[in-house]
Parts: structure tokens; sequence; C-alpha cells
């Protein structure tokens, strides 16, 4: 799909949706949904994958879910068996605590453990609620909107998504990942359905992981290179390397 641009876009709108649909030609929009998790457990999944490979925090969950068939049973649990179930991600002794909390209070403000509810929230409402649960943040919150069925246009960020970001200027590297969100779901127009939104979110965080790598990034191969400030810095330096060395 062609992004349309409109006279009222500034200049860093336009930078992110050129982006988005070289990157969207580049892997392949749309993407389709990675996993279709009920709310509740797309929660408790987004926990686990803290700072966690995908295969592992995957496993944790899947381990977690085996051993305990209800979320009222991991609620309920020893805490060293919930630990020990988890145990494929980083963090473990913290995540148990924090995801027995979380389902405690779910428990205590719905008298279930069951957050379909959300659906029939506007967005700006289900991120609060969510947000107002310990250690849910913005991109928890979107995560669960976006990602499960609820499919709410919701923009998470993650650390690839992030780097790309603030890489092509679109966000200044003193602003940390959780106020990112706001700022760069700005750039994106209002009326993007979620599964719009969710190809922005995943062809940024491909891009990250297969070519804007943390260390090294290839930039001469990247389809981003005349958008992005610091690719073109750095193409820049191993040019005048290379002439130093000759």
């Amino acid at each position: 799909m062609s992004v349309i641009f409109t006279p009222e876009q500034n200049e860093l709108q336009r930078k992110a949706l050129i982006a988005h649909e070289r990157l969207c030609a580049l892997y392949g929009c749309p993407v389709p949904y990675f996993h279709r998790l009920d709310p509740m457990s797309e929660l408790v999944s987004s926990l686990l994958s803290h700072r966690t490979k995908n295969a592992d925090s995957g496993a944790a969950f899947r381990e977690l879910r085996a051993r305990f068939p209800t979320w009222e049973d991991v609620r309920d649990a020893p805490l060293e068996q919930v630990e020990e179930a988890i145990a494929r991600c980083t963090w473990p002794e913290q995540k148990a605590p924090r995801v027995q909390e979380i389902l405690r209070r779910v428990t205590a403000l719905r008298g279930e453990l069951n957050l379909d509810f959300l659906g029939d929230l506007p967005a700006p409402e289900a991120r609060a609620w969510l947000e107002q649960l310990p250690g849910v943040g913005p991109k928890t919150s979107a995560a669960v909107l976006l990602f499960s069925p609820l499919h709410k246009a919701v923009l998470p960020v993650d650390s690839h998504h992030y780097r790309v970001a603030v890489r092509l200027g679109l966000v200044s590297p003193t602003v940390s990942v959780g106020p990112a969100h706001a700022i760069l779901a700005s750039l994106l127009p209002p009326d993007w359905t979620a599964q719009q939104v969710y190809d922005h979110h995943e062809v940024y965080m491909f891009h990250g992981q297969r070519c804007c790598y943390h260390a090294s990034p290839d930039c001469g191969r990247c389809p981003l290179l005349d958008l992005c400030p610091f690719g073109q810095k750095r193409m820049r330096r191993a040019g005048e390397s290379v002439f130093t060395e000759e």
C-alpha cells in the first residue's frame, strides 16, 4: 500500500512514512501477526519478553502454560515453581513475583483474569488501565492492545525499532524508549488501521535486526541511507579512513 502524503505533514512525518514504505517493500507488507494470544496471555508473554530473546521468552511462556493450565493456577502457585517454569527468561527471580503481583492486581480490579473488556474501551483508556498495573509501561500496554486479537492501532516501540528511529533522526537520542512511544506514534496518520500500525512496528524492528545492527550496522546496503544522518556520517568516516590508508 503506497503512502499518500498531505501538505500538513511535517518533514519528520514524511521521513517516517517514506521509510515505512521502503521497508514494507523490502520486508513485505502486510506482515502476518506472529501469534494470537488472548489479551491476558499477551500481557504475561510481553512481561516475560523484556530483555530476553524471542526464542527464550517463547519457551518460558510455553513451559509456564504447560505447568499451570490457568492464570489462576499461576497466581496461586508457590513462587519458586513459577520462577522455575520461566527459567529461560532473563531475571526469572524478578519476573516471577511481578507476574504473580499483576495477576493478583487484575483479580482485585476485575474479579477475574480476563482482559477482553479492554476491547470496549478507547485505546487511550485501555492503555491507561493497563499502565496502572505494576511494571506495565507503554511498550507492554501497546503490545497487549495491538498484538492480541483486540487489534487496536497502538504503536509499540522495542529496542530495534527505537534504534532505527533514533538513527533516522525521528526522535532524539536523549529521549528514552518509554517517552519515544508518544513521539513516534504522533508521526503516523491518525486513520491508520491496526494492521498498518503493526506493519510499521514490525518492519522497523526487522530492519534493526537484519541491517541496522546495534554494533556495525550495514549502512552500505541500507535502503534508508539517503534519509539517515547517522548512516551518512558513518559512511563518510569510513570513506575518509580508506582514503587515509591509501
